[in-house]
């Protein structure tokens, strides 16, 4: 029964995040998502998707959508094995399998779904899974469904991994999980080192490609391609929610008996509803525009490279890389504070929409803007973004030396006193 008691101390929860200055809301769009957006506090420059090529409001990509509606339906009320497979399903996998070079590709409602379904079909207690320390929720989700024995390694430090694979040498299959791209950091996962440790122990290598896929190596096939080892990769999961047309949908991509078993265990793809038509339309639409996005892809290095430049140059904390994710650090227990405040600046005064990650989504101290470069940008985006984190710290900056100093005025000395008087 929920009762005050249990409502009380919901409510204490809630009160506790939002103390701490890490509630997270959400802000509503009133148009299609783009490189420009508006809110309900108008336009906008939007530097926080994951609409990397620009896909997600491409002419294409929405037009074979809606003929994928008045050919397909709208919805498939059905999971694949029983009457939820359409051509256009098969037709998909089949694409993707070409594009990635593997022998076949399944869908999933998610890439969550796709991540949390693998493992528990392949896995059991006879098994290890070696798994970064900063893979994304999904992975570390489904790697606890399996009954696999789990090692975890230090982020991207290959000295580490090692020692992990000689811990769970016992193992009768043993399996090193990593991000392709870590998702709050812009880092690439060192895969050319896994892959030497994963042949040497006689180990499986799967990477979720999720933030590369699309834009990431030369094709934009991710970043196996990227670091020359797409033949030494055994299993990708991935998404069609960020570059690919940035809909919905995942998959798991490898070797065909690993496909087909998955189809015959794994809970999440027996379970859920098909993907619906409209989203696989226009999936294909996207994958059709990838293999002609050379200047797309330009494009986001050029942005990105340019918005580093301009933020280390106007001082900003960053953290080093080329990938379009590019975290602009606040680091500090007032840093979550400090970052959300810029963000809600930036929107409110600039139109400038980017959003501050805290604990728990990140280490505590570890707070931060990610910012998200996209090909829709163009130069004069990226230098209005970069005018509006300068204006926004400098003015926060002020206000919170302020706040401090009406706190020592009034002789306070509890931190949370000098919160409140900022959001005065």
């Amino acid at each position: 029964m929920y009762d005050d008691v249990l409502r009380d101390e919901l409510t204490t929860t809630l009160d506790e995040i939002r103390d701490s200055g890490l509630l997270k809301t959400e802000r509503e769009l009133t148009t299609p998502q783009s490189a420009r957006i508006a809110t309900p506090a108008g336009p906008a420059l939007n530097f926080c998707a994951n609409n990397y090529l620009g896909l997600a409001d491409h002419p294409a990509v929405v037009a074979a959508a809606k003929e994928g509606l008045d050919r397909w339906g709208f919805g498939m009320a059905s999971v694949r094995f029983i009457c939820g497979t359409q051509s256009q399903h098969v037709e998909l996998e089949r694409r993707l399998s070409e594009f990635l070079g593997t022998e076949a590709t399944i869908l999933y409602s998610s890439a969550f779904d796709a991540n949390g379904g693998l493992f528990e079909v392949l896995l059991d207690e006879r098994d290890a899974v070696i798994s970064d320390e900063l893979n994304h929720a999904s992975l570390i989700d489904g790697i606890r469904l399996c009954k696999a024995r789990r090692y975890r390694y230090r982020n991207a430090d290959l000295a580490d991994l090692a020692v992990q694979l000689e811990a769970a040498s016992s193992a009768r299959r043993k399996v090193i999980v990593t991000d392709g791209v870590f998702s709050m950091d812009g880092s690439l996962a060192p895969l050319p080192g896994i892959c030497d440790l994963a042949e040497q122990h006689g180990a499986l290598v799967v990477v979720d490609d999720s933030h590369a896929v699309g834009f990431v190596g030369e094709q934009g096939r991710g970043t196996p391609e990227a670091l020359g080892v797409a033949n030494r990769v055994d299993i990708y999961t991935g998404t069609l929610g960020k570059a690919l047309g940035g809909a919905s949908g995942g998959y798991v991509s490898g070797p065909r008996e690993v496909v087909d078993l998955l189809r015959q265990r794994s809970r999440p793809y027996l379970f859920s509803n098909s993907l619906a038509p409209s989203v696989v339309a226009g999936s294909l639409a996207a994958l059709d525009l990838i293999a002609t996005q050379d200047d797309a892809r330009r494009q986001l290095r050029a942005n990105t490279t340019l918005f580093r430049e301009l933020m280390t140059e106007a001082g900003f904390d960053l953290l080093p890389g080329d990938h379009p994710i590019t975290p602009v650090m606040f680091p500090g227990d007032d840093g979550a504070r400090l970052a959300a405040a810029i963000a809600d600046h930036m929107l409110a005064r600039s139109g400038v929409y980017v959003i501050a990650f805290s604990f728990p989504v990140v280490p505590r101290g570890r707070a931060r803007i990610r910012v998200q470069l996209s090909a829709a940008h163009n130069e004069a985006d990226v230098r209005t973004c970069v005018a509006a984190f300068i204006a926004a710290r400098d003015r926060v900056a002020a206000v919170f030396d302020r706040a401090n100093q009406r706190g020592r005025e009034m002789g306070i000395e509890s931190e949370q006193q000098v919160y409140d008087i900022i959001d005065q």
